[in-house]
């Protein structure tokens, strides 16, 4: 790996706080040329500890997840069009898992006004939302509460969890591989999600479009275990043909003013 000069540690700084950068905000932070700042960000990218997006550059590390304050800002939007369409998946009166993530945290907003639900989370988020909720019934997965994200992982979450046997499980990854392997970046996380899908009759995916260009270094499982996968974009080629040979039906989110799309895969 090359090493990385002053402006460049401080870039990558930046990043891992946010989540992104942009190059005029680069700039004039570093009181440079947006040249001088595009050129710090391609050195970074050909490292691959950003990634280069339309105006800046997104953190694109392997093994560190972006804090969750900005992981929480991190695609806002898209997140709140895919948890509606999720809730919209989702009848009353059923029992659902809602697992780690700023995007299930999304799908929990957007339940508030279902009636007759069990849910059965290890996202405090979660819990906080709904626990007010007159038709929402909730369950808070026991074990240890990791501080940075409010996350409940570990062996005694895991046992927990299989406890019970429901009738749909939502969860969020931090990556997905070309190969349609799903990644996360805490393996301890990892073990709760297995146990989740492993106990779940259907399970729902949700998952924004910069997913597609991370990576994270533990293995959730795969596509073929999924249901449905809720995304704000359609997916690359290799993602769609995946989920078309294993009968994962894929429902792209779209803007409010769009009708959301249901593209089957099966």
């Amino acid at each position: 790996m090359t090493s990385l000069n002053f402006r460049q540690h401080e870039i990558l700084l930046i990043a891992r706080q946010s989540g992104k950068v942009t190059v005029d905000g680069l700039a004039e932070r570093f009181d440079v040329t947006p040249q001088t700042i595009r050129k710090d960000l391609n050195d970074l990218c050909e490292q691959r500890l950003l990634t280069r997006t339309h105006g800046g550059a997104l953190l694109s590390s392997g093994v560190e997840n972006v804090a969750y304050e900005a992981r929480r800002l991190l695609a806002e939007y898209e997140k709140q069009r895919i948890g509606e369409r999720a809730a919209q998946l989702i009848p009353n009166n059923c029992s659902l898992f809602v697992n780690i993530g700023t995007t299930t945290e999304e799908v929990a907003r957007a339940l508030v006004k279902h009636e007759g639900l069990l849910v059965i989370t290890n996202n405090i988020h979660v819990a906080t939302t709904l626990t007010p909720c007159p038709g929402v019934d909730v369950i808070v997965i026991g074990g240890m509460v990791r501080r940075s994200d409010g996350g409940i992982v570990g062996e005694a979450a895991v046992d927990f969890i299989r406890q019970f046997k429901v009738d749909y499980a939502v969860i969020g990854v931090s990556a997905i591989d070309d190969d349609g392997a799903l990644l996360d970046f805490d393996y301890r996380e990892v073990r709760a999600a297995q146990a989740i899908i492993a106990n779940a009759r259907r399970t729902i995916l949700v998952s924004d479009a910069m997913k597609f260009t991370r990576s994270a270094p533990v293995r959730i499982g795969h596509l073929s275990q999924i249901d449905t996968f809720v995304t704000d974009q359609p997916p690359p080629d290799t993602i769609v043909d995946i989920c078309r040979h294993h009968g994962v039906t894929l429902e792209v989110a779209q803007a409010a003013e769009e009708p959301a799309s249901g593209l089957s895969a099966a």
